[in-house]
């Protein structure tokens, strides 16, 4: 059997695009978060730039160990006065069930209770998604309840289940 490898996250950049472009127009990746599967590179490009303007937040591409790009994944927000943040992410299919999130979860984990000095980190999930729950529950998480047609994508609101980890958990 080989060993995991292990990956590392790194602030992202729009040179990630054309790698994030194919995860971000994949249906199946873009299934629960809340955008539209992508069309084009420009697109992701746009997302990026998006993201890395964003005040109270950070993202990060989570690479490999050879420098292969599998996924993002940081803080949607963070909340200094209350020490809270959000946190969120996606991995290409092709690296599903492979552990990497798993890792990228504690890597956030970590820094969110250690470097950010928050209590409580947060996550919402659409009821359906059942592997990212699983995920949080595996590290720790508790789930706290639903909140009913919180974000709407096309017209459409959707549920969306609070999980939380404190750092006395």
């Amino acid at each position: 059997m080989s060993k995991q490898k292990q990956i590392h996250l790194r602030p992202i950049s729009v040179s990630d695009a054309p790698t994030l472009f194919q995860f971000w127009s994949d249906p199946d990746v873009t299934a629960f978060m809340n955008i539209n599967p992508m069309l084009s590179v420009e697109q992701a490009e746009e997302m990026i730039l998006y993201l890395t303007q964003l005040e109270h937040a950070g993202r990060y591409t989570i690479v490999l160990e050879d420098d292969t790009i599998v996924g993002t994944c940081g803080f949607n927000y963070i909340d200094a006065e209350n020490q809270r943040g959000e946190i969120g992410y996606e991995i290409g299919k092709e690296y599903w069930r492979r552990g990497y999130m798993s890792q990228a979860l504690q890597a956030l984990i970590e820094e969110g209770f250690h470097t950010l000095k928050l209590n409580r980190i947060e996550a919402k999930v659409e009821p359906g998604n059942a592997p990212s729950r699983r995920l949080l529950k595996k590290a720790g998480f508790h789930e706290e309840g639903i909140l009913r047609e919180y974000e709407k994508l096309n017209g459409v609101f959707l549920d969306m289940v609070m999980y939380s980890l404190l750092h006395s958990d």
